[in-house]
């Protein structure tokens, strides 16, 4: 509820404002995912509020710098990286056997046999057959 309040609160009040739901959610919050995810809102809606206002301003007008440099906010920063990384390869990977796919259909192999090599669905494997019909 505070963040909806920090987003129509004045300029003026704002930082007072952030900085409070910046140390409520360090102490109520154990979820560091959670924590750290609430503390980017946070930062963000600032950043909008304070257009003329520098990052490294505004980390310092509500004492995330040092909270930055906390072992559980680097961890959490790291999790998140790695979560992102996670995600970016799965989704190359997905889009590496779509090509494949493709390439597939192309040279006129059975869809069976295609969905069987590229571990994909025969509906998935149909569907990319229309798309190449309709290009």
């Amino acid at each position: 509820m505070g963040v909806v309040k920090l987003v129509i609160e004045t300029e003026k009040a704002a930082p007072a404002l952030a900085r409070r739901l910046i140390a409520q959610a360090n102490q109520q919050l154990t979820d560091t995912k959670i924590k750290r995810d609430l503390i980017n809102l946070i930062e963000t809606i600032i950043v909008y509020k304070l257009p003329k206002k520098s990052r490294k301003e505004i980390e310092a007008m509500l004492g995330l710098s040092e909270l930055k440099q906390t072992r559980v906010y680097q961890e959490a920063l790291e999790e998140g990286k790695a979560e992102g990384e996670a995600k970016g390869k799965q989704e190359g990977e997905a889009e590496a056997t779509r090509k494949f796919a493709l390439k597939l259909l192309r040279t006129g192999m059975n869809l069976q046999q295609i969905a069987e090599v590229t571990e994909l669905s025969l509906e998935q494997i149909q569907a990319l057959q229309k798309e190449i019909q309709q290009s």
